[in-house]
């Protein structure tokens, strides 16, 4: 296996795993188990024996109690919330990864190829019967988060397979055989995983999901913050292109094109779910702020968001639109320029000035900007906007602050004030 596999099974890393079946190799368990089940075996005795060490010795016991492994594990899965599968899926990669490593280091330094090649051909196709029960529509979407690293896992074990040289043209018949069994696994994970999240988040269902609020009342509640929709579509992203990243760098599989599609997918999907739920919001500044962090989340995954200094198109138009229903009808309050001033002290207009900022600082201080990079610079944005302006008018009448200077807040108060905005 790959040092760079990419994946971690518990405590265990690929290199760890590594070294254990190398001394189990070195150490002359793995002979001893081919010998056994060479030399008349039984064959489920011998696997039984196996599994065990491994760990995973719940792959045959369906078999002793009439049931097939998928049946065993509904029932299981019936009592058990989702760490338990994740469990089984762990114990399954550490297992996987031990027997592929043993087998290929045993057959490339002995001589009795043929006995490894159809003992290494037996306990994989006991362990792929695992994948058929995961791939099974029963399980919730959820399983996602299991498929992954299975499917890392079965791509880097099917490229170490088929490339197996042996000298015995039998043996080398099994490993590609063997090789050729886990790419059919890999691709049927891949095409369910396609097929689970098509199916799950597709455009005529999402009304259906876990929406208890309508979306005008559910953005509201949140204060404009990231949708948790959005963050579990993120989250699969993020988890496809580790799957990505893992499987070119160990095994160059074939099945690349596929995730890359599922990506491209998703990120579709999430700018039209995200239009679609911001329609619903009748206040146009908080769908402006809801469409921001939203953009700016999804806009992280292109590593376009490099400092809190720089948002890509869709998140500068957002924030100006944002600027504009908002702050910039509290500034429409003021005169623009001295020629507009009445000769006689302006309190009104300042007055009118004050209460749209305080207005719009009330209501905008309880919603929610989660990046603290974004909200560090739309707090700058606003400040420039509103306290620039607010200065000019003073400088330019500064007998309306010596005379109600007990009525109006100074520039620099209001500036700590927007300095506490958007914390929820």
């Amino acid at each position: 296996m790959s040092k760079n596999s990419g994946f971690s099974s518990g405590t265990a890393c690929a290199t760890e795993l590594m070294k254990i079946a190398h001394r189990m190799v070195s150490d002359g368990y793995i002979q001893r188990m081919v010998q056994s089940f060479k030399y008349g075996g039984e064959l489920s005795r011998v696997l039984e024996t196996w599994f065990v060490e491994l760990d995973v010795d719940w792959v045959l016991q369906g078999r002793r109690v009439g049931q097939t492994l998928r049946q065993q594990l509904e029932d299981e899965y019936q009592h058990n919330s989702a760490w338990w599968l994740q469990e089984l899926v762990t114990r399954w990669i550490r297992a996987l990864t031990i027997i592929v490593v043993s087998i290929k280091e045993l057959a490339a330094t002995v001589h009795e190829t043929l006995a490894v090649a159809r003992f290494g051909r037996a306990s994989i196709s006991a362990m792929l019967v695992f994948v058929d029960t995961i791939v099974d529509d029963y399980y919730e979407v959820k399983k996602l988060h299991a498929m992954l690293p299975m499917y890392i896992c079965v791509s880097t074990a099917s490229y170490d397979m088929s490339t197996m040289h042996l000298i015995s043209p039998e043996a080398q018949s099994i490993f590609k055989e063997m090789g050729a069994s886990l790419d059919r696994e890999e691709n049927r994970l891949i095409g369910a995983m396609s097929k689970k999240v098509r199916a799950r988040w597709a455009p005529d269902e999402v009304d259906t999901i876990s929406n208890k609020d309508p979306w005008d009342i559910e953005i509201l509640r949140g204060g404009g913050k990231v949708d948790s929709k959005i963050r579990l579509l993120v989250d699969y992203i993020v988890w496809i292109r580790k799957a990505l990243a893992s499987t070119q760098n160990s095994a160059q599989s074939h099945n690349t094109g596929e995730l890359c599609g599922l990506t491209h997918w998703i990120l579709d999907y999430l700018k039209d779910l995200l239009l679609r739920k911001s329609k619903s919001c009748l206040d146009p500044s908080l769908r402006y702020l809801f469409l921001l962090n939203n953009s700016y989340f999804i806009e992280s995954l292109n590593f376009e968001v490099e400092s809190g200094h720089h948002l890509g198109p869709e998140c500068e138009k957002y924030m100006d639109s944002y600027l504009d229903v908002s702050w910039g009808y509290v500034m429409s309050c003021l005169p623009q320029t001295k020629s507009t001033w009445p000769s006689y002290y302006s309190w009104p207009e300042t007055s009118a000035f004050q209460s749209a900022f305080y207005t719009t600082y009330r209501s905008h201080k309880l919603w929610k900007v989660p990046d603290p990079r974004l909200r560090s610079l739309l707090r700058k944005t606003i400040i420039n906007k509103v306290i620039s302006g607010y200065r000019d008018c003073l400088k330019e009448r500064p007998e309306i602050e010596k005379k109600y200077s007990h009525k109006i807040t100074s520039p620099d108060d209001m500036e700590k004030m927007l300095g506490e905005l958007f914390e929820g």
